[in-house]
């Protein structure tokens, strides 16, 4: 995946709900982390068409905004939403899979296959109790 300049990313901060001790009231712990995938000069036009295409549902006019408040330390937060933008951003470009080809078993496994069924049959009979 290609570097996302520093300068096309915007950083909001604001204090986090819960509890959280004294510092609670006073700290802006909470971040959110916005890229404007629209907008940005790091992503290719096939990459930014299958981002915008893929996370459509969590995006707001193109930019994409992840919010972080799981810890008390606003950098921690910082690096826990970065960390859920790039992988955000990393499944959303991803090439898409390869179509699977469906395959049949040859004649050969079916017929062993069953054979094991059938022999497997055989042994749980035999160890049935004979009234």
């Amino acid at each position: 995946m290609t570097e996302i300049p520093e300068a096309e990313l915007r950083w909001r901060f604001s204090r986090s709900s819960g509890p959280g001790g004294q510092g609670v009231n006073t700290t802006d712990s909470r971040v959110e982390l916005s890229f404007d995938i629209a907008q940005s000069g790091a992503l290719t036009d096939v990459q930014k068409e299958r981002a915008l295409e893929r996370l459509a549902h969590r995006l707001v006019d193109g930019v994409l905004t992840i919010a972080a408040q799981e810890f008390r330390s606003q950098l921690r937060n910082r690096e826990a939403a970065r960390v859920r933008l790039e992988a955000a951003l990393r499944d959303a470009i991803a090439p898409p899979a390869k179509k699977r080809r469906p395959t049949k078993p040859s004649k050969g496994q079916v017929e062993r296959r069953l054979e094991n069924k059938k022999r497997r049959s055989d042994v749980k009979r035999l160890r049935r109790d004979v009234f």
